[in-house]
C-alpha cells in the first residue's frame, strides 16, 4: 500500500514538476524538433458532464465514462466523414456500481471487462460490458480470491494485461493471497488465482513485450533504493506462465508515495518507463527470457513529476506524455511533453508540447484513435484531441493478407502487424486505455467513412512482425450492396494500404416486399437478381432458407452462402 493512499482525492491528483531537460554524457548541437497541436471536440457530453475512463470499441466508436466517481457511461461515434472532432456523443447503459482510477479492458470477443475502483462502491467487484446488447453483468468474484475486510478495496487502483490465452490477468491491490494475480476467463466468466509475483504489485506499471512476456519495475518502501524489476513468462508452467527475477536499475523510480508513471514499449524493442521522481528508464529485452538490462533516459528536472500520469504512443513513433507543474501535495495546471526515442539515441530527448492551458489540477487521461489522433480528457466537459506531426512509422502499418466470408454474413481478414506497436496508450497501475487490436474501416466514393465492427481478434500482442493474425468483422447493413469500398485494417491508429471491398449481397427469397427493403438493406428477392448484381469474386448471402427452381447459367465466379437454413439450387 503506498504512503497516502486513502488521503482525499484532491491531495492524490497534485503531483510534483517542473521543466524538462536532457541529461547526457556529452554535448550535442540544438535541434528543432517538431510537434503536435491541440483542437477541441466540439460537441459536449450529454448533461455537460465530464469525463474520465476512455476506451476504444471494435466497431470504432469511444466508450467513455463520466469524470468523477460514476456509473455512467457515455459513447462517442465519428461522424459520417470519420472525424472525432466532430463526432456525437450519446447515453449508454450505466454500471451497477460506482468506480474511479480501477482496471479496465476490451477483450479479444469484444467485450469490456471493469474491476475494482480506488474510489466508488465497486472496489471488491467485477462487471462485463457487452456492446451488441448495450448492458452490464457483474461477474461473480470468490470470496477467498481477494481480501475483503482489509483497510481498502480489494481490487482498488489496480493493473492488468491480457494474456496470449486470451485470459486478463489483474495485479489485485490486495489478493487474499498476498503476491497472487487474479486471471479472469472470458470464455468461463470466472475470476480465479493466478501466478505469483516476486514483489507486490500495487502502484506498479506493467508493459507488454513483442515476446508477450511482461516487464516491471517492483515497488520499494525507500525511493532512495535502487529497484529490481520482474518479467512475467506466459510460457512457464505448461504455459500458466510465471513471474521471474529480472534485473536491477541503476536509478530509483518510485517517488516519495511509493508510486510510478507510465510505460509504453517503443518502435525500437525498448519499454520506456517514466518514474514518479523524475527519472526515466529503458528496459532493453534480450531474448523471451528474464536477462534483460536497464539503461537511464532522459531526465525530468523536478522529483515526483511523472506519477499517476498519462501517456500515448503517437504513431509517428514519438510518445506524448504529461507532468504536473508544482510542488508535491499542491494541485497545479498540467504540462505536456513530447518524447522522441530516436533523438541524441540512445538517450532520446524530450520537447515541450503545445500548452493546453488546464488549470484545473485533475488528472488526465488518453486514448490512441483509430484515425492517428490522441484523445484527452481531464475531468471536464471539454474534451481535445493532440495531432501528431510527422508521419507514421513504417514498422507501424498493417498489411492486408486475405478476407474470405464466413457464412453468417462476417468475414475473417488475416494479415500482418494488426496489432500496432505497442499497447497504445498507459497510465501507470489503472486506466487501462491499450487499443493493440485490429479495427476495419471502409470509405465509399463519396468519402463517407463506416467502420465495420472487429471482434474476436487471434491475438492482443504488439509488434507482431511477419507473423499472420486474424480478426473477425460483420459487415452491418447500410453498405450497399455490390458497391466497391476501400477497406483498410487499422492498428493503434496506423492504417494499412486500402484493398477493394464490395458491400454484400442478400438475397431473401420469403420476402414479399417489392421495396426490396428488409433486415439487411435491400435484400434481393431472386437468385437471378443476386447474380447479376455481385461482382466477380464476390459473394451472395441468401438470408433464409428455401427452393430456387429450375436451372441458370453462372458466368462468373462467385461465393454462394446459405445464411438463414439450407437453399436447393434448380430443381
Amino acid at each position: 500500500m503506498r504512503l497516502i493512499k486513502y488521503v482525499p482525492r484532491f491531495l492524490l491528483l497534485s503531483r510534483w514538476s517542473g521543466l524538462l531537460i536532457l541529461v547526457i554524457g556529452s554535448l550535442v548541437p540544438s535541434q528543432v524538433i517538431a510537434v503536435g497541436s491541440w483542437t477541441n471536440i466540439v460537441q459536449s457530453p450529454p448533461g455537460g458532464n465530464p469525463v474520465g475512463l476512455m476506451l476504444l470499441l471494435g466497431d470504432g466508436t469511444v466508450m467513455a465514462q463520466q469524470g468523477g466517481i460514476s456509473s455512467n457511461w457515455y459513447r462517442l461515434t465519428p461522424d459520417i466523414n470519420g472525424s472525432y472532432i466532430n463526432g456525437t456523443w450519446t447515453n449508454r447503459a450505466s454500471m451497477k456500481y460506482t468506480r474511479e482510477f480501477y482496471t479496465s479492458a476490451v477483450l479479444r470477443d469484444g467485450r469490456v471487462f471493469v474491476a475494482g475502483g480506488e474510489d466508488g462502491t465497486g472496489g471488491n467487484t467485477a462487471e462485463i460490458y457487452d456492446p451488441r446488447l448495450d448492458s452490464w453483468t457483474e461477474i461473480p468474484v470468490p470470496p477467498d480470491l481477494i481480501c475483503t475486510n482489509c483497510s481498502g478495496p480489494g481490487f482498488s487502483d489496480c493493473g492488468s494485461v491480457i494474456l496470449p490465452n486470451g485470459n486478463l490477468m489483474i495485479a489485485a491491490v490486495q489478493p487474499a493471497n498476498p503476491k497472487s494475480t487474479v486471471i479472469f476467463n472470458p470464455f468461463l466468466n470466472s475470476l480465479s488465482q493466478g501466478p505469483e509475483y516476486l514483489s507486490n504489485q500495487n502502484e506498479a506499471t506493467w508493459v507488454k513485450l513483442p515476446d508477450d512476456s511482461i516487464v516491471t519495475i517492483d515497488p520499494t518502501t525507500d525511493s532512495t533504493e535502487l529497484n529490481s524489476s520482474e518479467r512475467f513468462i506466459p510460457s512457464l508452467n505448461n504455459g500458466q506462465g510465471g513471474w521471474l527475477q529480472d534485473a536491477y536499475l541503476t536509478t530509483p523510480m518510485y517517488n516519495f508515495a511509493q508510486e510510478i508513471g507510465a510505460g509504453l514499449l517503443l518502435p525500437d524493442g525498448r519499454a520506456w518507463f517514466i518514474g514518479g521522481n523524475g527519472h526515466t528508464a529503458y528496459y532493453n529485452p534480450s531474448g523471451n527470457t528474464n536477462n534483460g538490462f536497464w539503461t537511464q533516459g532522459p531526465d525530468l528536472d523536478s522529483p515526483g513529476v511523472g506519477w499517476d500520469e498519462p501517456a500515448a504512443m503517437m504513431v509517428n513513433g514519438k510518445v506524448l506524455f504529461q507532468t504536473v507543474l508544482g510542488p508535491p501535495l499542491n494541485p497545479q495546471p498540467r504540462g505536456y511533453y513530447e518524447f522522441d526515442p530516436t533523438v541524441n539515441y540512445p538517450v532520446g530527448k524530450i520537447t515541450a508540447a503545445p500548452d493546453w492551458g488546464d488549470t484545473s489540477g485533475v488528472a488526465h487521461m488518453m486514448l490512441n484513435l483509430p484515425d492517428g489522433k490522441v484523445l484527452v480528457s481531464y475531468g471536464s466537459s471539454t474534451v481535445q484531441v493532440y495531432v501528431p506531426d510527422l508521419v507514421p512509422v513504417p514498422s507501424g502499418k498493417p498489411t492486408i493478407t486475405s478476407i474470405t466470408a464466413n457464412g453468417d454474413g462476417s468475414y475473417h481478414l488475416t494479415g500482418t502487424k494488426l496489432n500496432g506497436i505497442s499497447q497504445g496508450s498507459s497510465f501507470g497501475d489503472d486506466a487501462q486505455m491499450d487499443s493493440n487490436y485490429p479495427l476495419v474501416r471502409v470509405t465509399d466514393g463519396s468519402s463517407n467513412v463506416y467502420y465495420l465492427p472487429s471482434y474476436d481478434w487471434s491475438s492482443t500482442s504488439v509488434q507482431t512482425g511477419s507473423k499472420l493474425v486474424s480478426t473477425e468483422f460483420f459487415a452491418f447493413q447500410g453498405l450497399t450492396p455490390a458497391m466497391p469500398y476501400s477497406l483498410v485494417a487499422v492498428a493503434n491508429g496506423i492504417a494499412s494500404a486500402p484493398i477493394t471491398f464490395y458491400g454484400p449481397v442478400w438475397v431473401d427469397l420469403n420476402s414479399g416486399d417489392p421495396t426490396q427493403l428488409g433486415s439487411y438493406d435491400f435484400p434481393y428477392h431472386t437468385f437471378g437478381q443476386g447474380t447479376s448484381a455481385v461482382p466477380a469474386g464476390g459473394t451472395i448471402n441468401f438470408k433464409t432458407a428455401g427452393h430456387v427452381p429450375g436451372s441458370m447459367t453462372i458466368t462468373k465466379p462467385m461465393a454462394i452462402v446459405a445464411v438463414g437454413g439450407a437453399v436447393l439450387l434448380g430443381q
